[in-house]
């Protein structure tokens, strides 16, 4: 759907400096970690959001979702894919948004173009965010039982499905047409 990522971005933007300073110096193991490819991405953003968002209020980072959506999302959004989707609700699709990155903007993103989605949701309590992902990182096999759960897919005699990352194979593979980066993903 992006030209690049948009959850380490939306971390940035809406975390105050202060936090940034010490998250890094907390998860910079994680990190290093996951930049020599010794620990996936699932396994490192959950931990960073804990420490991005633990505490934050629900109204504050509402705001900087909006922003964030309103101003950079907009700018990396793949005209090809806004397009696609366009055409999908054309023809009286059901389009859904799977994705693992977080709740926040992609709620407000997803409601603005009139499409259901389904996401890694960060967790509420008494109007705080606590960090911690309500039902873990939307990603690989999590994709797929998250769409089985939410969605009867017997109910559609074709099923399409859109990728840009190795996370996304097995939403691929549950697709009767899929893409992986524009091209047509063969199982």
């Amino acid at each position: 759907m992006t030209t690049r990522d948009t959850y380490t971005k939306f971390v940035f933007s809406s975390t105050k400096l202060a936090r940034l300073v010490i998250g890094a110096c907390l998860l910079s193991p994680a990190i290093i970690l996951h930049k020599a490819r010794l620990l996936s991405a699932p396994k490192v953003r959950p931990l960073i959001s804990r420490v991005a968002f633990m505490g934050v209020s629900e109204k504050q980072l509402d705001a900087s979702a909006e922003r964030y959506v309103s101003g950079y999302l907009s700018s990396v959004i793949r005209s090809d894919m806004l397009q696609k989707i366009a055409e999908h609700k054309e023809n009286g699709d059901h389009v859904v948004i799977v994705s693992a990155s977080i709740s926040p903007y992609l709620k407000i993103w997803c409601k603005r173009h009139e499409v259901d989605l389904i996401c890694s949701e960060l967790e509420v309590r008494n109007g705080r965010f606590t960090g911690a992902y309500l039902n873990g990182d939307c990603s690989n096999e999590r994709k797929v039982e998250r769409i089985k759960e939410r969605i009867d897919l017997s109910l559609y005699s074709e099923v399409f499905a859109y990728g840009d990352s190795e996370e996304d194979y097995p939403m691929l593979n549950l697709a009767n047409t899929s893409f992986y980066r524009g091209e047509l993903f063969e199982v």
